[in-house]
């Protein structure tokens, strides 16, 4: 039986969201520019919830 550890499932859904949303926006028919804008939101995000995360967790 496949019994996935809480570090191998957390990967495997951000797999399967980036998979997803790799999928969403090859389909997307908008404007190169705000595509590529739309593309690095979720970087961007990450990066701020990080930061955020490392700043909170030092008090």
């Amino acid at each position: 039986m496949l019994i996935f550890k809480p570090k191998q499932l957390a990967w495997a859904m951000f797999l399967l969201l980036g998979l997803g949303y790799f999928s969403a926006m090859s389909h997307l028919e908008i404007n190169y520019f705000l595509k590529s804008l739309i593309v690095f939101m979720p970087i961007q995000v990450g990066a701020i919830v990080y930061v955020t995360y490392l700043r909170w967790s030092d008090r």
